[in-house]
C-alpha cells in the first residue's frame, strides 16, 4: 500500500535550484534513508514531505487518512510541563475514555438505574463497546510504552516529574523523539534522530524501529544505523534523487557499480562516434563512399547521445602525519578519579589505562560517565581528584574538540590557521585550506558564519597542520557529512601514531579502533578487537549471566532438607562448570593474544627485511628488542595456555 508518492517535485530558494524532478515513494514498512552531501537538500526533501515547506512544481500525493509524525533537527520538547505529563499527552483521547467508563461504572450501581432494565441495559451495551474499544486501542497498557520510551531514551535514572524546562537541550531532543514514536504515525519521518543518543541508547532505537508498524523515512549520518534499518536508500545528488534498494553498505556497492558501468557505456559510445566521424570525414567527399558517409551522418544525428556519468563535488583530501615518532609507551594512566568540586560523587574512579605506539583505543559508554571529562584531564584542561597520569616520551598531543571551542570566532579562516603558523606563505595556507574545501572567498569568511560541518572541517586542518604523534579526539564525526566521514576514517587508518577517541558513530568505531575502552562509573574494561566483538563478547557476558541466574534460582528452589545432599551436588557441579567456562574464555583469549603478537612479530620481520631498515642500526635495534619483548610475552602466555589446557 502506498502511504506517500512524490512525482517531479522542484524546490528553489530564490534563483538558486535545490531540489528538481524528485521521484519518491513511501509504502507500508519501508525503512528508506535520505542520504547525501551536507547541503545537497535532504533537511528541504523532509520538510516538504511533512508539509512544513510548500514545494514549487510536482505533486505530493497522500491519502487523507494516513497520519504522519515529524522531527525536525535537533528538535527540543518545549513544555513548562512534566515528562510524564508531557508524554501521557499523546493519549489524553484514551484517559478521556477511561473517566467515561469510570463514570458509566458509577452510574451502572445506581439503584435508581437498576430498577429501570430497559435503561440498564443500553447502558451497559454502551459501557461493552467503549470498553472493547479501549482495550483494543491500548488503553490498559499505554503507561508501560511510555515507561518502555522513557527508559529506553535513557531517562530510567531520572524523577519523571521533573519539569522539561528544566532539562538540557539534548535531554528535550530525546523527549520530543519519545513523544513522536509514542504517537505511532503511519508515516515517521526522522531527522538526525540519533543526534544525542548515546550508543546505548542507539540500540534500543534500532530495536524499536525495525519493529515499527508504519513505515520510516530518515536522513542520517550515522551509517551503522542505517544498515541496521533501512531496506531502501535514496540518494540526493545534483538536485535529483535515484533508488537503490538494500541498506546503506548496499547503496554504496551498487552505486559503485552503477557508476563504473555508465562510464564504460559512455567511452563506449564516444568511441563509436569518433570512429564514425572520422569516417565522416574523410569520405563525404568521395563519390564512391559519400552515400554510405551520408548515411553514417543521419546515423549520428539520430543517436540518443549519453551524458558523462557525474562523479561527486569535490572531497576533502588530506593525511595525519607525525612530526617525531614517539617512545613505545604513550600514556599511562593509574587509579584516576574525577569529581566536580561543588559535588560529593565521583564522575569516574579506579580508571587505570596504558596506550602503547600504534594503538587505537575508542571510549565508550553511557551518557554522562565522563569521557569527554577524561579527555580534558588528559590534556590539562581538568584536574584530577586524585591518581596519575604518565605521559610517555616523545608525546606530542594533538586535541580535537568536539564543541570547537578552541577556534577564534573573531578570526577568519585563513588567519585561524596563518596565525598559529606565521612561518609558512600565503599560498601554502591557502592549499592546506583548499583540502579541507576552503577555496576563494571562503577562506576569508569569519569563523562565526561557519556551519557546523565547516567549522569541524577547520578544526581537523588545524590538528593535521601539528603533526602530533598522539591524537585525542572528541567525538570527530560530528557535522561531517559521510563523504567526510570516510575521508577521515581513510586518514586515521593510515596514521603512524597513536589514537584515543571518543565517539557514538559505531561505524566509525569499527573502522578506527583496535581496543574498546568501556566507560562505567565505579570501574573501567579494555575489550581488545573492534567493537563488532565488543558487542560479540557483551551478548556472551550477558548469556553467562542468565545462566548464572538461572542456576541460582534452580538452587533456591531447592529448599527442602532432604534435598540438601542433592543441592551440595548441585553447587559442586555448578562450580565446576563455572571454573570450566572461565578457563575455556582464558585460554580463548590466550589464543587471541598470541595471534595477535605472532602478527606483529611477522610484520617486524618483513620490515627488518628491508634495506632501507636493516641498513638503519637504531631502526634495527628497536624492532629487534620489540620482538623479544613480544616472544618473552608469547612465552608467558603459552605457559599458562599449557596449565590451562592439561
Amino acid at each position: 500500500m502506498i502511504l506517500m508518492q512524490l512525482n517531479q517535485l522542484t524546490k528553489r530558494f530564490g534563483a538558486e535550484l535545490i531540489l528538481q524532478n524528485i521521484k519518491l515513494d513511501v509504502q507500508m514498512n519501508d525503512r528508506i534513508a535520505i542520504v547525501g552531501r551536507n547541503g545537497a537538500g535532504k533537511s528541504t526533501l523532509l520538510k516538504m514531505m511533512a508539509g512544513d515547506m510548500s514545494h514549487d512544481s510536482g505533486d505530493i500525493f497522500k491519502p487523507k487518512d494516513v497520519s504522519m509524525g515529524y522531527l525536525a533537527q535537533n528538535t527540543g520538547l518545549q513544555s513548562d510541563d512534566t515528562i510524564w505529563n508531557e508524554m501521557t499527552k499523546v493519549f489524553a483521547h484514551l484517559q478521556k475514555l477511561e473517566r467515561e467508563l469510570r463514570q458509566m461504572e458509577a452510574d451502572m450501581a445506581d439503584p435508581d438505574l437498576l430498577a429501570n432494565a430497559n435503561k440498564y441495559h443500553q447502558l451497559l451495551s454502551k459501557y461493552d463497546e467503549k470498553q472493547d474499544y479501549f482495550k483494543v486501542a491500548g488503553g490498559y497498557q499505554y503507561e508501560a510504552e511510555i515507561k518502555a520510551v522513557l527508559n529506553g531514551l535513557n531517562f530510567h535514572d531520572f524523577d519523571w516529574n521533573t519539569s522539561i524546562a528544566t532539562l538540557s537541550g539534548g535531554q528535550k531532543t530525546r523527549l520530543a523523539l519519545g513523544k513522536l514514536l509514542l504517537t505511532k504515525p503511519d508515516i515517521l519521518i526522522l531527522d538526525e534522530p540519533t543526534n544525542h543518543l548515546d550508543i546505548d541508547t542507539l540500540s534500543w532505537l534500532e530495536s524499536y524501529l525495525q519493529g515499527y508498524e508504519g513505515a520510516v523515512v530518515i536522513v542520517s549520518h550515522d551509517r551503522y544505523f542505517l544498515d541496521e534499518i533501512v531496506n531502501t536508500v535514496y540518494e540526493i545528488a545534483h538536485q535529483g534523487s535515484k533508488k537503490y534498494h538494500g541498506n546503506y553498505s548496499d547503496y554504496l556497492k551498487k552505486k559503485e557499480e552503477d557508476y563504473e558501468l555508465e562510464l564504460k557505456h559512455y567511452e563506449k559510445q564516444q568511441s563509436e562516434i569518433k570512429q564514425m566521424e572520422e569516417f565522416i570525414q574523410k569520405n563525404i567527399v568521395r563519390a564512391t563512399t559519400s552515400k554510405r558517409a551520408q548515411s553514417r551522418r543521419k546515423q549520428l544525428e539520430k543517436m540518443d547521445k549519453l551524458d558523462k556519468p557525474k562523479t561527486e563535488q569535490q572531497s576533502a583530501k588530506f593525511s595525519f602525519q607525525v612530526a617525531k615518532k614517539s617512545g613505545n609507551d604513550v600514556l599511562k594512566i593509574r587509579d584516576l578519579a574525577f569529581r566536580y568540586d561543588d559535588q560529593d560523587r565521583y564522575v569516574f574512579d579506579h580508571l587505570s589505562l596504558d596506550l602503547q605506539r600504534g594503538d587505537s583505543f575508542a571510549l565508550v559508554g553511557p551518557n554522562g560517565v565522563g569521557k569527554t571529562t577524561l579527555l580534558k584531564t588528559i590534556i590539562g584542561d581538568l584536574k584530577a581528584a586524585k591518581g596519575n597520569i604518565m605521559v610517555g616520551t616523545n608525546v606530542q598531543i594533538g586535541y580535537y574538540d568536539q564543541e570547537q571551542t578552541k577556534l577564534n570566532s573573531k578570526k577568519t579562516v585563513l588567519n585561524e590557521l596563518w596565525d598559529e603558523y606565521p612561518l609558512k606563505n600565503e599560498k601554502d595556507i591557502r592549499t592546506i585550506l583548499g583540502n579541507f574545501l576552503f577555496t576563494g572567498e571562503d577562506v576569508l569568511k569569519p569563523v562565526s558564519a561557519l556551519s557546523g560541518g565547516e567549522k569541524a572541517r577547520l578544526s581537523l586542518a588545524k590538528l593535521m597542520m601539528q603533526e602530533a604523534n598522539l591524537l585525542i579526539l572528541d567525538e570527530p564525526t560530528n557535522h561531517l557529512d559521510l563523504d567526510s566521514k570516510e575521508v577521515l576514517e581513510s586518514a586515521l587508518v593510515d596514521y603512524p601514531g597513536t589514537i584515543l577517541f571518543v565517539s557514538h558513530d559505531r561505524y566509525f568505531i569499527n573502522k578506527i579502533a583496535t581496543q574498546i575502552v568501556e566507560m562505567e562509573p565505579a570501574e573501567t574494561r579494555v575489550f581488545l578487537g573492534d567493537y563488532d566483538y565488543y558487542l560479540h563478547k557483551k551478548q556472551e557476558e550477558r548469556e553467562l549471566r542468565e545462566i548464572e541466574e538461572a542456576e541460582r534460582a534452580e538452587q533456591a528452589a531447592a529448599t527442602k532438607p532432604q534435598e540438601q545432599e542433592s543441592k551440595n551436588s548441585f553447587q559442586q557441579d555448578k562450580a565446576l562448570k563455572s571454573e570450566e567456562r572461565k578457563r575455556k574464555r582464558r585460554i580463548a583469549e590466550i589464543e587471541q593474544e598470541i595471534e595477535q603478537l605472532e602478527a606483529k612479530v611477522e610484520e617486524n620481520d618483513a620490515l627488518l627485511c628491508k634495506p632501507e631498515v636493516f641498513q638503519d642500526h637504531e631502526k634495527s635495534l628497536e624492532l629487534t628488542e620489540e620482538n623479544e619483548q613480544y616472544q618473552e610475552r608469547m612465552e608467558a602466555l603459552l605457559e599458562e595456555w599449557e596449565a590451562l589446557d592439561a
